[in-house]
């Protein structure tokens, strides 16, 4: 089993206007011993914008801002920008989020060079009804029927894509390409372009019509992951391969349990799963991760390394951020006494 140190809460609300309901899901960025993290900032009505703090070292928080970095700015994102991720490519920040109206939730990005002034990307994911995407994911029997659920209920009228969330970009190019993860309930995809221009329609009316190819994880099993999952923190590259911490939820009589997992990936080629952690890499235990906005759920967002020491930081309940930590090197261990042999 992996030795798993929980630090405890990082970072409250506070009476700020920005941020006075709860703060959680935070991007991390480290540059040598300082930390930028982009958090998520509610207030109350649960309206999102993007706070900033700074941390020297792991825990301590030596800065914070008593403004947004970032807000909606756009019809797409009305009800606010939510669980940021950032990567640093080739000098270039790329910040994902969520942008939520109220009734679409669809992956966004913004880039900068200073994380001082920002360029809007808009909406990266595809604006797809979910007939739309239904009617081409279907051609084949080789996704999972989970994908064809459709659960949300809106007025006729209103404008519903296919929610489409947790966009994090790997932090370097794969093979000459940028590569991203998002999430389309119930499993983890990737996406492999040389520009972001690549993304029309008709790069996502193949990318559908061979959706099977592009899905990295699929629930498995009854556990912890059985009901959906979706991409944590960007994926950091460790000479085995691509670790990727992300979340697991399994469904309860009480409700969700949001779980942290881990898996890797091959280095040169991310659609192939190397191994995968049969068991949670941590559970919601402690009062502050079982009890809150949203009750029972640690949601890890992003990651930072001091020598073997990985340290996990997470929205707690959605109400806090939290961090926990665990050697890198036994983590690497464990997950090779767990290897894939075939992963559809």
């Amino acid at each position: 089993m992996i030795e798993v140190k929980k630090h405890g809460i990082v970072l409250k609300k506070t009476d700020l206007a920005f941020e006075n309901d709860s703060v959680l899901n935070p991007a991390i960025m480290q540059e040598g011993t300082t930390i930028h993290m982009l958090y998520r900032a509610v207030r109350n009505g649960n309206y999102s914008t993007v706070g900033y703090c700074k941390l020297d070292g792991p825990l301590k928080v030596v800065e914070r801002s008593n403004t947004p970095l970032l807000i909606p700015l756009t019809d797409d994102a009305s009800k606010g920008v939510e669980d940021p991720r950032i990567v640093k490519i080739d000098g270039v920040y790329y910040i994902t989020y969520t942008a939520y109206n109220g009734i679409n939730a669809l992956g966004a990005l913004v880039t900068s060079t200073d994380l001082k002034t920002f360029e809007r990307q808009g909406i990266i994911v595809p604006k797809y009804t979910f007939d739309e995407f239904k009617r081409l994911a279907e051609c084949n029997n080789l996704v999972n029927v989970k994908y064809f659920r459709h659960v949300r209920h809106f007025e006729p009228n209103e404008q519903i894509y296919l929610w489409d969330k947790d966009v994090t970009f790997f932090p370097r190019r794969i093979d000459g390409k940028l590569a991203f993860l998002h999430r389309i309930r119930p499993g983890i995809q990737l996406v492999m372009v040389n520009d972001l221009k690549e993304l029309t329609k008709d790069f996502w009316d193949h990318y559908f019509l061979h959706f099977n190819k592009h899905i990295i994880l699929d629930p498995v099993g009854v556990n912890h992951e059985s009901g959906y999952i979706g991409a944590g923190a960007p994926p950091i590259e460790t000479e085995l391969g691509w670790l990727l911490i992300y979340h697991g939820v399994y469904d309860t009589s009480e409700g969700y349990i949001y779980s942290a997992a881990a898996a890797l990936l091959d280095i040169n080629d991310p659609t192939k799963v190397i191994a995968r952690l049969v068991n949670p890499l941590f559970i919601p235990e402690f009062d502050y991760e079982l009890n809150g906005v949203v009750n029972n759920v640690v949601f890890p967002t992003g990651t930072a390394l001091f020598e073997d020491e990985l340290y996990i930081y997470y929205g707690a309940a959605d109400n806090c951020i939290v961090c926990a930590s665990v050697s890198l090197k036994e983590l690497l261990k464990e997950l090779l006494l767990n290897k894939v042999n075939h992963e559809s």
